[in-house]
């Protein structure tokens, strides 16, 4: 417990300065019967909601509205319980960062394994897609144990902008349509989901080896 309190958390996304400001405004405003454990089940709800929007776009595309609601709820619940136990001082270390992050996990898979469900984008493209995010999670979390640094964004993006591109990606989903396009069997969707796999599987392979560079300069040290 002691070694997670001083982690230090690094977030260096484009909207982190205007989030913090606004979650701070909320906190503040917060019912008393409000705690973080509900917090994170809603961000969970959140996610189910997501999927289940997804899986109902075999239906009609209206349901791709629900998918948006659930991206909304999902971070208001996953942003607001760290953010309301450490500005009510009710901090639980060790058990926040476990449930927080194992809630993380399954949240993710629950919103790819709904894109891949989609008539939009393959779950074949999708499972690259989520082992990419997936192997950059385990880096971050594998960062706070070996050099305290806890790193919540990269290339000036985290979890609220990709949340923002994956909004941006459903609405494209309503006004293009499903079926194939210029490529063929494979769709524009699909390129571009497996594009951010690739991406965020590239990222992984830098930062483990600055990240090991790093550890054995100060081990010579």
């Amino acid at each position: 417990m002691k070694a997670e309190m001083k982690t230090l958390r690094i977030q260096e996304n484009i909207l982190a300065r205007h989030e913090r400001r606004l979650l701070n405004w909320l906190c503040a405003r917060m019912p008393a019967w409000v705690t973080p454990d509900l917090l994170t089940a809603l961000g969970v709800f959140g996610a189910v909601l997501t999927f289940a929007g997804y899986l109902g776009s075999n239906l009609t595309e209206e349901w791709l509205w629900l998918a948006i609601v659930g991206y909304v709820v999902q971070w208001f619940g996953d942003s607001m319980d760290g953010s309301l136990a450490r500005f009510r001082r009710i901090e639980r270390p060790s058990y926040g960062y476990f449930i927080d992050h194992s809630c993380d996990g399954l949240t993710t898979a629950l919103i790819v394994w709904g894109i891949g469900m989609t008539p939009y984008v393959t779950m074949d493209v999708v499972m690259i897609a989520l082992v990419g995010y997936l192997l950059l999670s385990i880096h971050a979390y594998l960062s706070a144990r070996v050099l305290g640094e806890f790193k919540l964004s990269y290339l000036a993006a985290g979890p609220t902008e990709l949340r923002f591109l994956l909004i941006g990606l459903t609405i494209m989903m309503m006004v293009l349509g499903a079926g194939p396009g210029f490529f063929g069997a494979i769709s524009g969707f699909d390129i571009f989901v497996g594009a951010i796999g690739v991406l965020l599987m590239t990222l992984f392979i830098i930062q483990t080896l600055i990240t090991g560079r790093r550890l054995a300069i100060q081990e010579r040290r």
